[in-house]
């Protein structure tokens, strides 16, 4: 197929060097539309032009192809610029799943476009983190949770099980850290987890605190739930493993930092999503085949009653990507469709098979061709279907402010400048003062 490149009309300084080519595809019929696709990055692993062109291809309709960052918080930078413009630029965009309330004033209800079984046997939890006010901001394509990976071998070599709470995990990594670099390797680590200032540190924290039996920040309700003695021990928890089992660089590591320590052969356990099982028993993985996957640990046994979240669980911190339509568009009524296209169950098994991500259609999880891709699949469904989504759909516009509040305040917790009882204290003074806005 051949490629045009084509700048858009408006923000062409904003989209200089994003724009990664649109199919220019001729028109079959007179109602043919030109829709703008704001996709991933524009790297291997995004596969959305590929379905975007081969809709394109089916329908007589011309689709430009628009990259973008890679960053979520430069994405949504560039996303806001051109909805609070009004900007009729880009028809269709991939939302991060904390986005929908933050953005919905500049999307459309997809309800108002799409048959009702557009989104059935999606994950009824999606479906409702996608809903703002009764309307349905976005549909689901991949969907993400946090997970433990480990060392099948040492765990093996050393005696010890897959940790079920957290002080398990923080004991057996000393353990393990300790025999490893007495054998030589100095560079050993016993967990790597994701302890930047940034949104990344928000999931991690997250689990930590409602693994605890310490809520999810803010409840369904939008009362602020973060100040508890369970809130406050799973920070100060975390905090302890800097310099002990996790290296103190993890006070600047990401995803990907913490996955290179992982897969060189440097790290026992590391949380992280589930792309990294690819990768890691992928052909130059230092690890390949000696790698498991198991749900998230969970706090101390004991009643919850001085917590808002109840018993200590494992808990995994939903993530994922969502299409949406701009309320700017000129043709809403064929940018859903492709959106119903893109999201539909022939187009995410596709995506789940060639790329490994995780789809958003219950179903899919029993598929035997999904499983024979990817067996991992088949046991991630319980840690899917039972994660715990952030609290943006209640915050609205102020989910930024949340999470921004919260992980500084825990990022300061694992710099040993607050401890956890002071973060927790600070965090529900300034979160209430947003919550009057809710």
């Amino acid at each position: 197929m051949k490629r045009s490149i084509r700048l858009l009309p408006a923000h062409r300084r904003l989209l200089a060097g994003l724009l990664l080519g649109g199919s220019a595809l001729s028109a079959q019929h007179a109602l043919a539309a030109e829709i703008s696709i704001a996709c991933g990055p524009g790297d291997a692993a995004d596969y959305c032009p590929v379905l975007a062109e081969r809709w394109a291809e089916e329908t007589g309709h011309e689709v430009n192809v628009v990259s973008t960052p890679n960053d979520a918080t430069e994405k949504l930078s560039l996303y806001q610029q051109l909805l609070g413009s009004q900007s009729t630029d880009i028809d269709v965009l991939m939302i991060d799943i904390v986005w929908p309330g933050l953005l919905a004033d500049h999307l459309v209800d997809l309800s108002e476009y799409l048959p009702a079984d557009a989104t059935e046997g999606i994950f009824p939890a999606l479906i409702e983190n996608n809903t703002v006010d009764g309307k349905l901001m976005a549909i689901p394509w991949f969907t993400d949770a946090g997970l433990l990976y480990y060392r099948k071998d040492l765990l093996e070599q050393y005696g010890h099980e897959v940790p079920e709470t957290w002080q398990e995990l923080t004991e057996t990594a000393r353990e393990v850290q300790a025999a490893e670099r007495e054998a030589g390797n100095d560079g050993f680590w016993g967990y790597t987890f994701q302890g930047r200032a940034y949104e990344g540190l928000t999931t991690n924290a997250l689990e930590w605190v409602a693994s605890h039996g310490g809520g999810t920040i803010v409840d369904d309700e939008g009362k602020v739930t973060i100040n508890n003695p369970r809130a406050a021990e799973a920070l100060d928890l975390a905090a302890s493993w800097i310099d002990d089992i996790s290296p103190e660089g993890t006070l600047n590591h990401t995803e990907e930092e913490t996955r290179g320590i992982f897969q060189s052969g440097n790290a026992l356990f590391l949380r992280n999503w589930p792309y990294v099982w690819s990768l890691a028993n992928g052909e130059g993985s230092e690890v390949a085949g000696k790698v498991g996957m198991a749900p998230l640990p969970r706090g101390p046994e004991g009643p919850g009653d001085a917590a808002p979240g109840g018993e200590s669980r494992s808990v995994a911190t939903l993530g994922g990507w969502n299409w949406a339509v701009s309320r700017y568009s000129e043709h809403p009524d064929v940018a859903a469709e492709l959106v119903a296209y893109l999201t539909a169950e022939a187009q995410q098994k596709e995506h789940a098979i060639e790329i490994g991500m995780n789809p958003t259609i219950e179903a899919l999880y029993e598929d035997e061709e999904v499983l024979a891709s990817n067996p991992s699949m088949g046991e991630l469904y319980e840690t899917l279907t039972n994660g715990v989504p952030r609290p943006a759909t209640v915050t609205g516009s102020d989910y930024p402010r949340v999470s921004n509040a919260f992980f500084n305040r825990v990022h300061s917790v694992l710099s040993g400048d607050l401890d956890g009882q002071a973060a927790v204290q600070q965090l529900e003074g300034e979160l209430r003062r947003l919550s009057r806005r809710w």
